[in-house]
């Protein structure tokens, strides 16, 4: 993009945000929707909870809520996921903002320091079933140390969807020492930074709150806003934020972990079939081939995430996933 048109998108725009507070003390939570703009579920189910909200058909009676029903404007007006760049890459403040995500950062980021909890709304590409993504088990490591796991888990566990899955920033940095190898002598790309891995529930964890993302469905499946719009209500229930009836949480909840990310090399790279979200894949089935006829299998038995036949060359192709022993609490 221009300088001229990200002036013109500054111009253009505003940021929304619909915030009700108890008035009583309690927990904080952030709701966003449309951080990416072809993502709208979030939006739709934001939008109708804020309705019921101004309509008194129930209260905020203590702590906090905010919603953000559009987080990036620009990309929501186009329709498309980014505007200028990503927004949920490389989340920070900037001194010197370059782009209008960097701008949109720079209101986002207080906003999410200002909160203990934040529920992300996206939606994805292919077809497939609903799924949460958490972040990491408590640690003290370098790449995410986080301390509120359980939480974390505890809300996962009542949005109302089977899959939980994690493992996304240890996966992204794998990714990002591959494209360093490939790529040597470019180190200043913004996609061969491990920190462009960061997006809004990276950087509330690093800020010492906790954060989910909810991939509602695919991005024009009618029921996407339905499971957005009961995921708000239950979170709201489950904090105490609200007076709603908390449903139990599911018994049979399936545990994903992310194993690897492989990315597009080629516009010629393709699929060997439509893969949809968590499509399983056997141990030496074929994924994909590059544009050289090099078939692409599955070291073992698993299954395929975000399979993106649109992505760029150079950029995250598909996500591989294998069941996770991990203990939801």
């Amino acid at each position: 993009m221009t300088s001229e048109t990200s002036a013109a998108a500054q111009a253009h725009f505003h940021w929304r945000v619909h915030q009700f507070h108890g008035l009583r003390p309690g927990p904080r939570l952030l709701v966003l929707g449309a951080v990416h703009g072809n993502e709208t579920a979030g939006t739709r189910g934001v939008e109708r909870v804020v309705a019921e909200l101004d309509r008194g058909a129930y209260t905020i009676e203590r702590g906090c809520v905010s919603f953000v029903p559009v987080a990036n404007p620009l990309a929501y007006a186009r329709g498309q996921r980014a505007g200028e760049r990503n927004l949920n890459r490389n989340l920070r403040p900037s001194a010197v903002p370059q782009d209008f995500e960097d701008r949109v950062a720079n209101l986002l980021c207080p906003l999410l320091d200002a909160h203990d909890a934040l529920l992300d709304l996206h939606s994805f590409q292919g077809g497939g079933e609903a799924f949460v993504m958490i972040g990491p088990e408590d640690n003290t490591g370098t790449l995410e140390p986080f301390a509120r796991a359980a939480e974390e888990t505890r809300l996962a566990r009542h949005l109302g969807v089977r899959r939980i899955v994690d493992g996304w920033l240890p996966v992204y940095e794998t990714g990002v020492a591959r494209r360093r190898a490939r790529v040597p002598g470019i180190g200043n790309a913004l996609d061969l930074d491990p920190n462009y891995g960061v997006g809004t529930t990276e950087y509330m964890r690093s800020r010492g709150g906790y954060a989910m993302t909810l991939e509602c469905g695919q991005h024009l499946d009618p029921q996407a806003p339905e499971v957005a719009y009961h995921a708000i209500r239950q979170a709201l229930a489950l904090l105490g934020l609200a007076a709603i009836a908390l449903d139990p949480p599911r018994t049979d909840h399936e545990r994903l972990r992310l194993v690897d990310v492989v990315d597009r090399l080629h516009p010629e790279d393709r699929f060997v079939r439509a893969w949809a979200s968590f499509d399983p894949v056997a141990a030496g089935e074929p994924i994909a081939v590059r544009h050289d006829g090099r078939l692409l299998a599955a070291a073992a038995d698993g299954y395929v995430v975000f399979p993106n036949d649109k992505a760029e060359p150079g950029h995250e192709w598909y996500y591989l996933a294998q069941p996770s022993g991990r203990e939801l609490g």
